[in-house]
C-alpha cells in the first residue's frame, strides 16, 4: 500500500512538472515551431519571398522594415498589416509609414501560399513578417538567422504609438538610444540594426535638410544627393541608402566613417559620441556585423510578442478575425 502511495505521488508530481512546462512553454517563441503542425510553412515562405526580390530588389529592404515598424510598435504582432477600422486608425497612416512603408501585397501573397501548403491557417500574420524579414536578408546575399517562431497576431493596431516609438531619420543619438532603451535594445542593438541601412532607398524629405544644412557631410556626398532632391519640391524622389542598396554588406559603416550618412540619425552614429567605436568596428569587420546583425534581429524579433492564447491567428492580414 505505501509503495502504491508513493508511485501515485510520484506520478502527481510528474503530471503537475508537465502541465507546468506545457504553459511555460507556451509563452516561449521556438525556431520549430511549425515543424510539426506545418513543415512546409517556412520553405513556402523563402519561395515567395525570394521571387518577390527577384522582380524588385528593393523589395528585399522593404520587407525587413515592415517587420521592424511592427515590432516597435506595442510588440512584433502583425499589428501594421491591419487597416483602418471604425475601432482604430491604422498604422499604415502613422507619419513614419503614410506613403512610404511597402510590401503589403507580398506578404498577402506569402499568407495565401503559405495558408494552401498547410491546409488551414496556422501560421500567424505577424511569423509571416518576421520570417519574410530574415529571408530578404538573405536573398540580398546577407547572414542568415533561426528565427524564433509562435507569435500570434493582435487584434488591434495603434497609429499614435507609431508616431511615438518608431525612431524618426532626424533623431540625435540620445533620442535614439532611449528609444531603443524602451524597447528592450541596447546601444549595440541601435548601431547593429541602424546597419539594415545598407540596402534600400529612402525619400528625399527624410534627408534634405541634412543635405542642404549640416555640417558634418561630406561636400561631394551632399551635391550628389541634391542632384535629385532639389531644396523646393521633389519630396517623394527617392537615393540609394548606401553605394549599394541592393546588397546586404557593410558598407554603411565605411560610409558613416566618410560623413557620407544619409539620415541625421545615421550619421549621429559616428559624430563623436559614444557609438562611434562601434561603428568603427564594424566597418573594418562584415563579419562581426552580420553576426550581431542576427542576434540583434532575433532580440527585437522578441519584443512583447502574443503567445498562448493571446491574440489570434488571422485569417486575412490586413484584418482581425
Amino acid at each position: 500500500m505505501a509503495s502504491l502511495g508513493i508511485f501515485s505521488l510520484i506520478s502527481t508530481l510528474f503530471l503537475v512538472l508537465a502541465l507546468a512546462t506545457t504553459a511555460s512553454s507556451s509563452k516561449v517563441l521556438s525556431p520549430n515551431y511549425y515543424d510539426y503542425v506545418c513543415p512546409k510553412a517556412l520553405p513556402t515562405i523563402k519561395r515567395v519571398v525570394e521571387a518577390a526580390v527577384y522582380n524588385e530588389r528593393r523589395m528585399g529592404a522593404s520587407l525587413l522594415r515592415l517587420h521592424f515598424h511592427d515590432c516597435f510598435v506595442n510588440g512584433c504582432d502583425a499589428s501594421i498589416l491591419l487597416d483602418s477600422t471604425s475601432a482604430f486608425d491604422s498604422e499604415k497612416n502613422a507619419n513614419p509609414n503614410i506613403n512610404s512603408i511597402r510590401g503589403f501585397e507580398v506578404i498577402d501573397r506569402i499568407k495565401l501560399e503559405v495558408d494552401k501548403a498547410c491546409g488551414r491557417p496556422v501560421v500567424s500574420c505577424a511569423d509571416i513578417l518576421a520570417v519574410a524579414a530574415r529571408d530578404s536578408v538573405v536573398a540580398l546575399g546577407g547572414p542568415t538567422w533561426a528565427v524564433q517562431l509562435g507569435r500570434r497576431d493582435s487584434t488591434t493596431a495603434s497609429k499614435t504609438t507609431a508616431n511615438n516609438d518608431i525612431p524618426a531619420p532626424f533623431m540625435d543619438l540620445p533620442d535614439l538610444i532611449n528609444n531603443f532603451k524602451k524597447h528592450g535594445l541596447n546601444k549595440k542593438d541601435l548601431v547593429v540594426l541602424s546597419g539594415a541601412h545598407t540596402i534600400g532607398f529612402a525619400q528625399c524629405f527624410t534627408f534634405k535638410d541634412r543635405i542642404y544644412n549640416e555640417t558634418n557631410i561630406d561636400p561631394k556626398f551632399a551635391r550628389e544627393r541634391k542632384l535629385t532632391c532639389p531644396r523646393t519640391g521633389g519630396d517623394s524622389n527617392l537615393a540609394p541608402l548606401n553605394p549599394t542598396p541592393s546588397y546586404f554588406d557593410a558598407r554603411y559603416y565605411n560610409d558613416l566613417l566618410k560623413k557620407r550618412g544619409l539620415f541625421h540619425s545615421d550619421q549621429a552614429l559616428f559624430n563623436g559620441g559614444s557609438t562611434d567605436s562601434l561603428v568603427k568596428a564594424y566597418s573594418s569587420n562584415a563579419k562581426a556585423f552580420w553576426t550581431d546583425f542576427a542576434n540583434s534581429m532575433v532580440k527585437m524579433g522578441n519584443i512583447n510578442p502574443l503567445t498562448g492564447k493571446q491574440g489570434q491567428t488571422r485569417l486575412n492580414c490586413r484584418k482581425v478575425n
